[in-house]
């Protein structure tokens, strides 16, 4: 369970005026324990707080406020249990309880209430969030809390222990609670915590019980040295710790949500191998949140991982390995890459390691606030990869930016200086009396960008400070305001609800404003004020956001007759030809170099030239690169090597349930990201799950791989299907049957390629608006293109295309199954051997279905199209905390 999102530097501060909502009947938990479901051609529309327009129809979320990690999936006396972390009070991430919901089919869900709430002392502070952790049915009665005759259901969590508990601020300890009632009350062990290392980072504990040894076992998770610990005991409340696993595979974030199980591969019960699940954020393989998995056996202590320890590029001809005395012919400019290559770490660096040889080329020369190039002579592109090693910060190039950090031309309005806001200025809320800060507060991140000495900052009390600064009225004099800002990416729109941004107000109205980037390093931003020449006007910084990134940063606010351009922050590798970038690669913000490889085939002959770029003097504010090298086949990167559940965006925290008859594995994973989960604007709730997945091991190129497919109980939302006939696609958009339309559908489609370069399907189709499903041949990927899928410009990280390899099958067909939800697409291929995830946000109305076609024909020669009945149906009780939790602390 994630603390928040990347930017966790402290708890948010508790909203006031939240209310407790009404707790729901016991009646209507009992009918969620009945099983059996309505047909769906007998059920009724969705009720009305279950029928936003962009409420999932057939995926879980909670009636109200935040949802993110799924917890404690099990499986009791013929009801399946879905907890998941949940925040009773709010739309964002805070006041972290289990939420809790049933299911007699794992299609229709009804919530109930709080299963485990947030704790707070006798003042009513909250001390101890309940992260991520699982539920087992404890059948021997190991734990002492039922009987032999009525086992309990016990839930083993994370206490994530806030800076006002007593004794353990700030710890992460793993605790139990127990329901002797099937799941209706929990009770918190009063011994807790029972497993306790002194540790801000153990978390999220998987327990199951291992029949070999007739005992249980735990994995939990090291999450930023990530290692999965493994655990054992034998009565839920004592642990031993047996062994460690990692770092292995994806290591670009912090490890969380473990998982491990049996499955047999290919069906055969003597062929067992084991499945170590690891999520990691950031550094999923699409970016931001991501989960992988491991294949390999458990003898009850250890789990040793199938996958190779060390990884060999291939071979090749090295262009260049920085093994000389100097440069070279490669040109150096700035201080960052100092006169020669670097045999490691430099003064102040730590832990650079992953370097071919001796040397390689570092830009930590004078630390991270240095800036500078180092560029080769033209080389002759002789193979169709170009492959080399890469590490130091995660700063992409941005294409429009500048490396010129000379200030534009104008007239000074506002520079921050001092120690007041000002003459004049006025503040609001936590800013009163404030005033600017001297750069970075605290343990904030490295605030980089500004000019002078101070700026304004509003993490003055972490993200939780909220206010307004306000500057005295000025007539504007020139045809452009330039002004530097920073911090979280929250626009201001309606009334500034939740916004970090800073305006420009004429006569009382907004006409101009500007947010962060979800970064500390400010930037240039350029109001257009030419019609606006001679006005009176203010400038307004706005932070009314106390969830991640919820503040802002400005500086420097000046008159110009010209625009300013956003300076580049990148630490990069780049490829020109000419002047122009065609390839750029950034690390990974780590000491640890990785290989990239470039796909340059369409190079072959040309001259160009390699150019390492670290225009940052934020943090992470180098790069690190070495062993440039042509061959025929691509490098790739630990990240690339992993196995990943889901390639798309949107698939987090996967876990299975216990307890399933027939040793069947079913996950569900969160259907968010940390880069952008805090922002998605729905209300009143915010987070889905996935639909239900069954897991199976199949032998794929030689080895034993996961694949996964919706579980078939969902078949029983289907509506008559609607045929699509057999047809060649042309080039361009060939329309499907109106009768196909729709929001909640299931879509099976096959292809034969043809000639074509590319061709899938468009869904969610309708004024400007569509979500590409196409398949790319030259490539052999499937993907999912989403700039275009409505709503894309809530977080500069939402508009996306993720890919995944994919061959086509022994008969040289594409076939496709497409689950399309009001706000999702969930795409499976090659049996299931390849999913993509992805959240859409398109108006209501966008609902079409088409088929394309590029570079040529190719040929459909199946298609059905379901309609999917909405799942919402029955009774939802109102959820509310249960009564282990007490009401918020009130000012």
């Amino acid at each position: 369970m994630h603390r928040k999102d990347q930017h966790t530097e402290a708890a948010p501060r508790r909203r006031t005026g939240r209310r407790l909502l009404a707790v729901a009947s016991a009646v209507a938990f009992a009918a969620a324990l009945t099983p059996g479901a309505p047909a769906a051609a007998s059920r009724p529309g969705p009720p009305a707080a279950y029928d936003q327009d962009l409420r999932p129809q057939y995926h879980f979320s909670a009636q109200e406020n935040w949802l993110n990690d799924p917890n404690g999936l099990v499986y009791h006396e013929g009801v399946y249990h879905l907890f998941f972390q949940h925040n009773p009070f709010g739309n964002t991430w805070g006041n972290m309880s289990w939420g809790h919901a049933t299911s007699p089919d794992l299609v229709h869900w009804t919530e109930q209430p709080v299963a485990i709430g947030q704790g707070f002392d006798e003042q009513g502070q909250p001390i101890e969030d309940i992260f991520s952790g699982s539920v087992v049915v404890d059948h021997g009665n190991t734990s002492g809390f039922g009987t032999a005759e009525d086992p309990p259901l016990v839930a083993v969590y994370t206490s994530a222990y806030t800076l006002m508990h007593p004794t353990l601020p700030g710890i992460q300890a793993q605790s139990l609670a127990y329901s002797t009632d099937d799941g209706k009350t929990w009770t918190k062990h009063d011994g807790n915590p029972v497993l306790d290392i002194g540790s801000r980072d153990f978390r999220d504990p998987k327990v199951f019980w291992h029949e070999p040894t007739q005992e249980w076992r735990m994995v939990v998770v090291r999450a930023p040295e990530h290692k999965v610990a493994i655990y054992g005991s034998t009565n839920l409340t004592e642990w031993t710790h047996l062994s460690d696993f990692g770092p292995a595979g994806a290591v670009g974030g912090a490890w969380e949500c473990p998982d491990l199980f049996p499955l047999a591969v290919d069906g055969d019960p003597g062929n067992v191998k084991w499945v170590m699940v690891v999520s990691l954020n950031p550094g999923g393989i699409a970016g931001g949140s991501g989960t992988q998995y491991f294949v390999g056996d458990f003898d009850g202590t250890t789990f040793t991982s199938d996958d190779p320890p060390t990884y060999t590029p291939p071979a090749g001809t090295v262009l260049e390995g920085f093994e000389g005395a100097t440069y070279g012919d490669w040109t150096a400019t700035g201080t960052a890459f100092g006169d020669a290559p670097s045999t490691g770490d430099l003064p102040g660096q730590a832990g650079v390691a992953g370097f071919e040889g001796a040397q390689l080329a570092n830009s930590f020369h004078g630390g991270d606030g240095s800036r500078g190039t180092l560029t080769s002579p033209e080389v002759t592109v002789t193979g169709d990869y170009l492959n080399f090693l890469v590490g130091g910060g995660t700063h992409p190039r941005v294409e429009g930016t500048t490396l010129d950090p000379t200030l534009p031309p104008g007239t000074v309005l506002a520079d921050f200086e001092g120690s007041t806001w000002g003459e004049g200025w006025t503040a609001t809320g936590d800013f009163a009396g404030d005033g600017p800060r001297p750069g970075t507060i605290g343990d904030q991140q490295a605030v980089s960008g500004y000019q002078g000495e101070r700026l304004v900052n509003t993490f003055t009390d972490h993200d939780a400070a909220t206010g307004t600064v306000t500057s005295p009225t000025f007539t504007i004099e020139q045809g452009f305001i330039n002004l530097l800002v920073g911090g979280g990416y929250h626009p201001y729109t309606g009334d500034g609800t939740d916004a970090t941004a800073v305006n420009l107000v004429v006569d009382g109205e907004v006409v101009q404003s500007a947010t962060g980037q979800d970064s500390e390093a400010l930037n240039w931003v350029a109001w257009d004020v030419s019609e606006l020449v001679g006005k009176q006007a203010q400038i307004q910084v706005v932070d009314n956001n106390t969830s991640g990134w919820g503040h802002v940063l400005v500086d420097h606010v000046m008159f110009s007759p010209e625009a300013s351009h956003p300076v580049s922050v990148e630490t990069s590798v780049n490829l020109l030809v000419g002047d122009e970038v065609v390839r750029t690669a950034t690390g990974p913000s780590s000491e640890t170099l990785d290989w990239t490889g470039w796909d340059v085939r369409d190079l072959v002959g040309q001259d160009v030239r390699i150019q390492l770029v670290d225009n940052s003097t934020g943090g992470w504010g180098h790069v690190l690169a070495d062993q440039f090298t042509f061959a025929d086949e691509p490098a790739l990167s630990a990240t690339q090597r992993a196995h990943w559940l889901d390639r798309g965006r949107d698939f987090y925290a996967g876990v299975t349930f216990n307890g399933l008859p027939d040793d069947r594995r079913v996950m569900i994973g969160w259907m968010s990201n940390w880069q952008y989960a805090n922002a998605v604007p729905t209300d009143p709730w915010r987070s889905a799950m996935s639909v239900p997945r069954d897991l199976t091991l199949v032998t794929t190129d030689g080895q034993p791989r996961l694949r996964s497919t919706p579980v078939p109980e969902l078949r029983s939302l289907r509506n008559r299907a609607v045929p699509v006939k057999r047809t060649t696609l042309e080039p361009g958009v060939t329309p499907v049957t109106e009768r196909a339309s729709g929001d909640q559908l299931e879509i099976q489609a096959t292809f034969r390629p043809g000639d074509a370069e590319q061709f899938g399907l468009h869904v969610r189709v309708g004024d400007g608006e569509q979500t590409v499903i196409g398949y790319d041949v030259e490539r052999s990927e499937l993907y999912v293109d989403r700039t275009r899928s409505g709503a894309v410009g809530f977080s500069p990280a939402f508009p996306s295309i993720e890919r995944a390899p994919l061959e086509p099958d022994a008969y040289g067909n594409v076939t496709l199954r497409v689950l399309v939800d009001r706000s999702s697409v969930e795409v499976f291929a090659g049996e299931g051997q390849v999913a993509i995830t992805d959240l859409v946000l398109p108006a209501r109305g966008s609902d079409g279905v088409e088929l394309f076609s590029t570079g040529g024909r190719a040929r459909l020669t199946d298609m059905k199209v379901w309609h999917l009945a909405s799942s919402w149906t029955g009774t939802h009780p109102t959820p509310a905390p249960s009564g282990s939790a007490a009401p918020p602390a009130q000012p």
